[in-house]
């Protein structure tokens, strides 16, 4: 309970801060929700492109050995430098309850035809598609995974305050509050008494007074 004196002014004070604490408790209960929804779909979302990463990965390197079985390391090797594909990974920003999250796209600019297809295994065709769509997943999957982690810090730092207003200042606030209500009513009720005790004397005084004039 605060130290404060028990005056109406500190009374209307504390009932406005009061007022403004359960306010706010309500917005980040809210906030806190809506941050957590959030940062369990983007969990979501992450152990699936997981999965899809390292299932593309898989299947690019399974290729590129059935390539390497089919026409030789070297031969593998030497095609791989003709290799022409620039990639350009761009971050754009979003907001979610005011946490800043990144947006990732990854944009491909190919120079086609990378080389003959005379005596090249399809496999390489094969392990070339999965190793850009591996490396266009990753993208995302790098931006779901800052996003989580910043969600999460937001949302630990929104359960503290909650936890704060809840078990710390709305109590105290109450306590408070009902304290100098109770007080106010006592000094209320300590004035009428004092007030009555002060009507009666004058009125005894009068009655003293009238009982004398008349003898």
């Amino acid at each position: 309970m605060r130290n404060v004196a028990p005056t109406k002014s500190s009374l209307i004070k504390l009932k406005d801060e009061l007022k403004f604490a359960r306010l706010g408790y309500e917005l980040l209960d809210q906030k806190r929700n809506i941050l957590i929804l959030e940062l369990l779909n983007l969990v979501d979302q992450a152990v699936d492109y997981q999965e899809r990463v390292e299932k593309a990965l898989a299947e690019a390197f399974a290729a590129l050995r059935r390539a390497s079985i089919d026409m030789g390391k070297l031969k593998v090797v030497e095609i791989s430098r003709a290799v022409n594909i620039e990639a350009s990974i761009s971050i754009k920003q979003r907001r979610v309850m005011g946490v800043q999250l990144p947006v990732v796209a990854t944009d491909f600019l190919d120079h086609q035809p990378y080389y003959s297809t005379t005596g090249t295994s399809f496999w390489v065709d094969g392990a070339l598609q999965e190793f850009r769509k591996s490396l266009e997943m990753m993208g995302r999957l790098a931006e779901l995974k800052v996003s989580i982690m910043r969600l999460a810090q937001e949302v630990k730092k929104t359960i503290r305050k909650v936890n704060a207003l809840e078990k710390i200042a709305i109590p105290d606030l109450t306590e408070t509050v009902a304290y100098i209500r109770n007080r106010l009513e006592e000094n209320e009720r300590d004035m009428f008494v004092l007030m009555k005790m002060v009507k009666d004397r004058l009125e005894k005084k009068e009655e003293e007074r009238h009982g004398r004039s008349y003898s």
